[in-house]
């Protein structure tokens, strides 16, 4: 499966620590080979990964190819994001 970030998303990953990209780098590793498929509510396109308690990753798939949309450190900052959806 073929991983294409979006911009968005590569800002976000840049922002993080070290020990914060590793979990992000290992769960989209994961996600290649086996994608959970849970869906966010509100009939959004994307699908949610928890990387942590508080981490979240926005992803969507089409084909063989897994789009990175978002990716979020703390729980508030997804929230924001989420809510800007309703």
């Amino acid at each position: 499966m073929k991983i294409i970030f979006h911009d968005d998303a590569l800002r976000d990953l840049q922002s993080f620590d070290k020990t914060l990209k590793g979990h992000f780098v290992r769960h989209i590793e994961k996600l290649s080979k086996m994608p959970p498929r849970r869906h966010m509510k509100f009939g959004l396109p994307y699908h949610v990964e928890n990387i942590t308690k508080q981490a979240r990753l926005i992803y969507n798939e089409r084909g063989e190819d897994l789009y990175i949309i978002r990716c979020f450190g703390t729980h508030k900052d997804y929230e924001k994001w989420y809510r800007s959806f309703e």
